[in-house]
């Protein structure tokens, strides 16, 4: 009689353990599940026709992660916009990033890395107080890079952003 006692107040507690185990493993499998839904790639071509001859996508999203390549002044047919102009070819790259930025539903704000290649420094940093109208609320990382040439000669400036975008 002693022994069956014993081993019914060991009931509840193997009930408890297997509820656990059952529990943990489900965890494990939702969080599993998750991260590869999110590992899988999404392509944006902010112009097809112009990227495809050139040979890239505008932008890649893994996960909460968004990298985005250079952007240049140019128009659908991906020449070159605003000859000579350093300002408004600044304001076009910010433009056509903007414009990226919202289709993946994001702004600057989410914005973690900014790269800037320019063909003339001493221009940038004339028209760099510009970016505060960018970014509001905080400035990302970034580099700013004198460069001998960009992808066409009539390009002055290329940025290309890295983003985190939150949940």
């Amino acid at each position: 009689m002693k022994k069956l006692i014993n081993n019914i107040n060991k009931l509840p507690l193997i009930i408890i353990l297997l509820t656990l185990t059952f529990v943990t493993q489900s965890c494990e499998q939702q969080v599993k599940k998750t991260i590869v839904e999110n590992d899988v790639p999404e392509y944006f071509m902010l112009r097809p026709e112009v990227e495809k001859a050139y040979g890239y996508s505008h932008a890649v999203k893994i996960g909460n992660s968004i990298k985005i390549s250079g952007a240049v002044s140019m128009d659908d047919e991906g020449n070159p916009t605003a000859i000579g102009d350093f300002e408004q070819q600044m304001k076009n790259c910010y433009a056509d990033l903007s414009k990226i930025l919202s289709h993946f539903g994001c702004s600057f704000d989410d914005v973690v890395v900014e790269n800037v290649f320019t063909t003339d420094m001493p221009k940038f940093l004339e028209h760099a107080g510009y970016r505060t109208e960018i970014y509001k609320k905080q400035f990302p990382t970034g580099s700013w890079l004198g460069v001998k040439e960009l992808a066409i000669p009539e390009f002055l400036i290329e940025i290309e952003l890295e983003v985190h975008k939150t949940n």
